[in-house]
């Protein structure tokens, strides 16, 4: 059988100083998480590994995470951050790719305050170094940096990519924030290497969310993306401000029902293993 995979979670300790969002009054966020307290819940839902995303725009953040992953068998592979417009983004690209467990990288394109930076011609030779590592890139996005990556995304064709959080649809909007976020999924869908994360989406909702209102969100990503190009995330332990992982990981083998068995083991493993090269 193949593994199941958590395609995407965090693990931080807020001493290190550098996650310049997680502060004291999140406070069910503002502890460590390690892999120790992922353990039960893992074991609760029958994961077998995880792939640990970055939280903080720093190297320092990456290499701790590299670190963790070094000893911690059920970490398959680590996102990292890197300074992409750097000069020297190529060689430190080169150099994280040596440890086994890098896998990717994520700029925080939620939190740059220029909407349009990916769309930056000067970020080529970090890319390049990227593609030639056989790397993954994680897209933080929201509808609004549609235009901006959909330029990203043509210009490397050669560039496996992923949407982290089905694109974080304003579920919590109700009716009023659909069209913005499925126009832009389905644009982003039509590009054959992009893949997506079916994660995040709790996190976007009202309190009291349940399967039913999730499901248009998850019904669309699966009709643009199909089995083959989702895979499933916990986002945990950001997870915690709006659910839990149990709850969370049940609501979508609810909303993934119809599918097939093959295509279930695809969508919790098969494709972050593939995609990830895990």
């Amino acid at each position: 059988m193949a593994a199941r995979i958590d395609a995407h979670q965090h693990y931080w300790n807020p001493d290190r100083g550098d996650y310049g969002w997680l502060t004291p009054e999140l406070t069910s966020l503002y502890r460590t998480f390690g892999p120790a307290d992922l353990a039960p819940l893992r074991a609760a839902t029958r994961v077998d590994a995880t792939v640990v995303v970055q939280a903080a725009q720093t190297v320092d953040e990456t290499r701790y995470l590299l670190d963790i992953a070094r000893n911690e068998p059920s970490v398959a592979g680590v996102v990292g951050w890197v300074p992409l417009l750097d000069d020297d983004a190529p060689a430190l690209i080169a150099e994280l790719a040596r440890d086994p467990k890098f896998k990717g990288v994520r700029p925080m394109l939620q939190d740059l305050p220029d909407d349009n930076w990916i769309a930056n011609p000067a970020l080529k030779p970090a890319i390049e170094a990227l593609i030639a590592h056989d790397l993954a890139f994680d897209a933080l996005i929201f509808a609004r940096h549609v235009d901006a990556l959909e330029t990203f995304i043509t210009r490397f064709p050669q560039l496996r990519i992923v949407i982290d959080h089905g694109a974080k649809p304003p579920i919590r909007d109700g009716a009023s924030g659909w069209q913005p976020w499925a126009d832009g999924i389905e644009r982003l869908a039509r590009l054959p290497h992009v893949h997506c994360k079916l994660s995040g989406l709790a996190t976007e909702a009202a309190p009291g969310w349940n399967e039913a209102t999730l499901r248009p969100y998850v019904d669309h990503l699966l009709a643009h993306f199909g089995p083959s190009r989702l895979m499933w995330g916990s986002d945990w332990p950001v997870l915690n401000l709006n659910g839990d992982y149990e709850r969370w990981h049940a609501a979508a083998n609810t909303l993934l029902a119809s599918l097939s068995e093959t295509q279930c083991a695809a969508v919790f493993g098969g494709n972050a293993s593939a995609f990830y090269r895990l």
